[in-house]
């Protein structure tokens, strides 16, 4: 007989007597190294059932190989791991999910040609007759998992093609598809709209509930603070303090994560000059309408909005990757035709996408390679790479980002987030824009890492450059612009100065809570 397809409450991790869920776990003295690398250094840490416990430091603080070894990736090369009192070795990722530990990795491993359903399910599918999959029941029971977390997917599809916020969707839904004893969150929120966090926050709120122990791994402190009972901070490997969240201030945690006082959204003041580029009444069928707006020089021009609000589509036609249906690009006042990202990049725009690793950064090549890559046709014209020229080049920039490596050799996987987000920068520096798009630039990243990009995108104002900084957080496109687009369903909702703008007004705007064409003006400003 083909199994029922369980109830929809089933779908929220839950604890009764029956299913033996452990009231706490333990990590005693953890360590792992990498080489020379010591990436945790004796870390205790205890994870109690019915409590969000959030894990927080910078890039390289060991948060990331922590969470491996817990899910069974990684083998400690010492310390123990218990669950309620009773010493377990995890025997790789299929023992942590028997185990009931699941978790929703930062950057989403999902089988690109398999469907939706099949990657929920994958390795636990409902089995039907003869022990064949229930291939119904399956897809029955994932589309009862999206109604929980109030997304609409088509399971049947496959996830090649879909966006990362819908990934990390299909992530959160594999966690949710196992009897969790306890629920790993690692960076869940990094590509995920304010309304999908809400969601997934009501989520853990309900396994939390449920007595279901929730380790909850994420940069954003606002997000710590509304979330989590607990928090850890780590540093260098170590563990610096655990204490209550309700204890803490935001400015406590950034001191104790990176050891200094950290000043965010260093904005530099700046005065706008003339418009380089122009958007009239562009539009893209199913992505954007009548979008018109510019951008001066020295200016931040920020776009604010829901995930498929069309930011990202917008930028795409900017940069040539994609054609407008109709309308018009100026450049410098002149009308001009984007027809690949070459001819951007010969006019002076670049653009730094959302997704370093797939869209960004060749991973397995090095600092120098990657920073000299879209201009390897000006910088030696007969083909032949001098390699100290391209050293000398990277090294540059590296300097002027303060790129954290052992040299512009250094391979850039083996870089941290926010050091891979510094030479994706400094890639697109190098083709030397008038204008420069940024989308998402401080996604996944730690604070310490944040405030340097920020830093960076303050100074390349302050030197002239034209700036389309698009961002899904909210405190940020807010200090950081000097002028916001809100988007709601690829139309513009929304245009505020920098002075009168707050999330309140955003947020209104995003959620299409303002008549369409109903645009206030903001004046061009003189930031101050």
């Amino acid at each position: 007989m083909i199994s029922p397809t369980p109830p929809i409450a089933s779908v929220i991790p839950s604890v009764s007597p029956e299913a033996a869920i452990p009231l706490r776990t333990e990590l005693r003295d953890i360590s792992k190294r990498f080489g020379a690398t010591q990436a945790v250094d004796s870390v205790s840490l205890d994870l109690r059932s019915g409590e969000v416990h959030a894990l927080v430091g910078e890039n390289g603080a060991g948060k990331s190989t922590l969470v491996k070894v817990l899910a069974g990736i990684y083998a400690p090369d010492s310390g123990s791991i218990f669950l309620d009192g009773q010493r377990m070795v995890i025997r790789g990722p299929a023992n942590a999910r028997q185990l009931g530990i699941a978790v929703v990795h930062q950057e989403p491993s999902l089988f690109p040609d398999l469907s939706v359903a099949e990657n929920v399910f994958l390795g636990h599918q409902p089995s039907g007759r003869f022990g064949s999959i229930a291939w119904g029941s399956m897809r029955t029971a994932a589309r009862r998992l999206f109604e929980e977390l109030d997304v609409r997917l088509d399971v049947a599809s496959p996830v090649r093609g879909l966006s990362m916020a819908d990934q990390q969707l299909v992530e959160i839904a594999k966690a949710l598809s196992v009897e969790a004893r306890v629920l790993i969150l690692d960076e869940p929120t990094a590509s995920l709209s304010a309304h999908e966090v809400d969601r997934l926050f009501a989520i853990a709120r309900q396994a939390r509930e449920r007595g279901v122990a929730v380790l909850f791994v994420n940069h954003r402190l606002e997000e710590v603070f509304e979330l989590s009972d607990r928090v850890t901070v780590l540093r260098d490997g170590r563990r610096v303090i655990t204490a209550d969240t309700s204890d803490l201030t935001t400015a406590d945690l950034v001191r104790h994560m990176v050891g200094r006082d950290v000043t965010m959204f260093p904005k530099v003041a700046t005065t706008a000059g003339e418009v380089l580029l122009e958007a009239r009444d562009l539009t893209r069928s199913d992505a954007f309408m009548n979008v018109s707006f510019s951008v001066r020089a020295g200016e931040i021009l920020g776009f604010a909005g829901l995930v498929g609000a069309g930011r990202t589509e917008i930028a795409r036609v900017l940069f040539g990757i994609d054609r407008a249906d109709s309308g018009e690009i100026r450049l410098a006042g002149q009308p001009v035709r984007f027809d690949s990202p070459a001819a951007a990049l010969s006019n002076g725009v670049a653009y730094v996408p959302e997704d370093r690793h797939q869209e960004g950064l060749v991973l397995d090549f090095s600092i120098a390679s990657n920073v000299s890559l879209p201009i390897l046709p000006r910088l030696f014209p007969r083909l032949f790479v001098h390699r100290e020229t391209e050293r000398r080049l990277a090294a540059d920039y590296a300097e002027r980002l303060s790129v954290r490596s052992t040299g512009v050799d250094q391979l850039v996987g083996a870089l941290s987030g926010g050091n891979q987000q510094k030479v994706l920068i400094a890639k697109w520096l190098a083709t030397k824009p008038r204008v420069l798009i940024l989308d998402e630039p401080t996604r996944g990243i730690d604070i310490g890492a944040k405030a340097e990009v920020h830093r960076i995108i303050a100074d390349l104002a302050a030197s002239g450059l034209a700036i389309i900084l698009i961002s899904s957080e909210l405190p940020e496109v807010l200090a950081m612009s000097d002028r916001i687009l809100v988007m709601h369903e690829g139309r513009i909702t929304a245009e505020l100065a920098r002075a009168d703008a707050t999330e309140e007004q955003v947020m209104f705007a995003a959620t299409g809570q303002q008549a369409h064409g109903d645009r206030p003006t903001a004046p061009v400003p003189t930031v101050d």
